[in-house]
């Protein structure tokens, strides 16, 4: 298992959102790009991705851009991962359920099933809120 740099940056996306959520600006992807450091043109593919969870909201023009939906309390690291990558389990024989032909006499199955349920609970249980920043 590995995040890639588009799981990363996805977050990364997300967060800059978030931090943003209680203003009443969009944020344009140039910004975006600027402030992470991240590819203008790798941000926009990444963001085609996300916007088919109905993650943000849009905004065209000069002052247009991104802006999240819902409150930051809404947006699993999970969901966010799970919109770009194509898969976030330890091992191929529990991407989905019974997809193992040895599932029932492998040693080790368990062992990768129970790392899966750990990443898929944390990461489900951790929201864009856990991470904004506070000034309080």
């Amino acid at each position: 298992m590995k995040i890639t740099t588009k799981g990363r940056y996805a977050i990364a996306i997300m967060l800059e959102l978030a931090n943003n959520y209680n203003n009443d600006t969009f944020l344009s992807l140039k910004d975006i790009s600027e402030k992470e450091g991240i590819s203008l043109k790798y941000l926009e593919k990444i963001m085609i991705d996300l916007k088919k969870e109905v993650f943000f909201i849009t905004s065209r023009g000069q002052d247009g851009g991104y802006k999240l939906a819902h409150e930051p309390k809404y947006y699993k690291l999970g969901d966010i991962l799970n919109a770009v990558e194509k898969e976030i389990a330890p091992s191929s024989c529990v991407k989905e359920e019974n997809s193992c032909p040895k599932q029932g006499i492998c040693k080790t199955y368990p062992i990768w099933k129970d790392l899966n349920d750990e990443i898929t609970n944390y990461l489900n249980s951790k929201t864009l809120d856990d991470y904004i920043e506070r000034n309080d």
